[in-house]
């Protein structure tokens, strides 16, 4: 029986590989395997690099702006950044720009494994022209982590502040040598009641270094401890579906959510009285009060289901200027504690959807819509699946945000032949910040595709009447004829 199971998904796989290769266009990122004993070139120097750290979320965005120029003889076009083992599966959002010229398109890049076991792995970064000998090209480098913040201490009082801890080293990840570096950290707020080293001081951020000649591969662990007295929220999973209707003229929008809060847990009971009476001077705290969604103008039918049945709030305010569904749960959302639920809606497709030439549509959907908070969102997982019509043919997307997995299968609801056509893409830790990523669907609908429903819808009635009127000229009765 296992074998079995384990050929069928054996031949899925290579059903869904083929698939891809002939509708679906190369992601932004992907995953190549190096031999065991790689190590990167020593072909370039860091002359000089400035990391930032922004601590103001619930997650760690870093950003590397670095001088590298060519030592090697001969042009070089790939350059590597190297992550802990147990750091880069909580990476996201790995993208690189020419910081000069933020007109160019972002740098192609791609993870890459030599050995499972090593406690280092890399980013492959390929420029888009080879560096020559002795030039130098200045490079941005973004990327967040996810649930690389611990509160310290891990149980508070429901009104108590938190604190939260983070470990780093203070010289960037290089795969290469550094000639002057500088770290920067930029804290929420002045409360930093512990930190590691001796940083220069300014506000709310800190400075650590300059550091001169750094050797590649070079640690010095420092950690720090903040105040962030509020939620870290974290979805687990979402599953946002995209349903496009032709003959209903509908974009219909669904989402659902398993989401967290990831912050200190409550070391005592949770008190109502507490919280109702605190509600009066509106003190900050660490709980999921209410999630804003703001969704476009024009959105129509808007929902919102608990798992659990419809326990909490709604409320969908909508005018000219925006439109906004605002979610309260009936109980705060304290640290350790799960909300799972769903939203969706309805928009008018054709601010959506434009007709490019005789067959071929394309349609441009934000990747990630949902709520919007102060504090942040972060997903571990998006699956995202736009359902197209029944008959669309030669898929292709464009999108910023890297894409870990891709397939186009079938989709079966009321009334279709042979299924809609269902294009699935999945994404990994991801951050809110990709609400202003766009995803761009390309399809071919032909007009025998369009025509395929009402004649689906006419054969079938026709079907049922024949049938009826065929029943209708049966002679049923027992006795005879007379």
């Amino acid at each position: 029986m296992r074998i079995f199971t384990f050929s069928l998904a054996c031949l899925t796989i290579l059903q869904s590989a083929f698939a891809t290769d002939s509708n679906l266009t190369t992601p932004l990122s992907s995953h190549l395997i190096l031999p065991t004993n790689f190590k990167p070139p020593q072909v370039f120097k860091n002359t000089n690099l400035v990391r930032s750290v922004n601590l103001e979320k619930g997650y760690v965005k870093e950003t590397v702006n670095v001088v590298i120029e060519n030592v090697d003889t001969n042009p070089q076009d790939e350059y590597y950044v190297p992550f802990e083992g147990s750091v880069v599966g909580k990476v996201g959002g790995f993208e690189v720009r020419d910081k000069k010229d933020t007109t160019k398109p972002v740098f192609r890049s791609e993870l890459v494994e030599y050995d499972t076991y090593s406690p280092t792995q890399f980013y492959r970064i390929t420029l888009p022209e080879p560096l020559n000998p002795a030039a130098q090209l200045t490079l941005s480098i973004t990327y967040h982590l996810l649930s690389s913040l611990s509160p310290l201490p891990s149980t508070i009082n429901q009104q108590d502040k938190q604190y939260l801890r983070l470990t780093f080293s203070t010289y960037a990840p290089s795969a290469y040598l550094i000639q002057k570096q500088k770290t920067k950290i930029k804290f929420p707020g002045v409360d930093i009641p512990e930190y590691t080293g001796e940083p220069e001081r300014q506000g709310s951020t800190f400075t650590y270094g300059p550091y001169d000649n750094i050797p590649a591969g070079s640690e010095s662990l420092a950690s720090v401890r903040y105040e962030f007295t509020k939620p870290i929220i974290h979805a687990t999973s979402l599953e946002r579906d995209i349903e496009i209707s032709h003959w209903g003229g509908n974009l219909a929008t669904e989402e659902r959510y398993q989401l967290t809060n990831k912050g200190a847990s409550l070391s005592n009971h949770f008190s109502r009285v507490t919280w109702q009476s605190s509600q009066y001077y509106n003190p900050p705290v660490t709980a999921i009060k209410a999630l804003n969604v703001p969704l476009k103008v024009g959105s129509l039918n808007p929902y919102f289901i608990d798992d659990i049945g419809n326990v909490s709030t709604s409320r969908y305010r909508s005018n000219l200027r925006e439109a906004n569904l605002e979610l309260k749960p009936r109980y705060p959302i304290f640290g350790g504690w799960s909300f799972p639920f769903r939203i969706g809606w309805d928009a008018d497709l054709k601010n959506s959807l434009r007709k490019v030439k005789g067959d071929q549509y394309v349609l441009k959907v934000p990747f990630l819509e949902g709520p919007k908070m102060g504090e942040g969102i972060s997903y571990e997982k998006i699956t995202l699946r736009v359902i197209l019509p029944e008959g669309a043919i030669n898929v292709k997307y464009e999108t910023s945000v890297p894409i870990v997995a891709e397939s186009i299968s079938q989709h079966r609801t009321f009334m279709d032949t042979l299924g809609r056509t269902s294009l699935t893409l999945t994404a990994m830790n991801v951050i809110d910040e990709s609400r202003d990523a766009d995803l761009l669907v390309t399809y071919e609908y032909p007009l025998t595709a369009g025509l395929r429903k009402p004649v689906t819808i006419f054969l079938g009635v026709m079907a049922v009447f024949t049938t009826a009127w065929i029943v209708g000229q049966l002679d049923t009765s027992i006795g005879k004829r007379s």
